[in-house]
């Protein structure tokens, strides 16, 4: 059993754009990599780096 097999949650990721205009980041204000248009949360990478950190299961 691997490590990813105890972690039962996988992440909803908004599809990425081809290029602008980009949505902006819920936390920070900055560009995303999505669409302007995705109706939803989207995160920065950083942001979204910080958030997966954040909520990562631990083994």
């Amino acid at each position: 059993m691997s490590e990813d097999d105890y972690c039962l949650i996988a992440p909803a990721r908004p599809p990425r754009a081809e290029g602008p205009p980009y949505a902006e980041c819920v936390l920070c204000r900055k560009p995303t990599e999505y669409p302007e248009s995705y109706k939803g949360i989207t995160l920065c990478p950083v942001c979204e780096w910080q958030e997966a950190q954040r909520t990562a299961c631990s083994g």
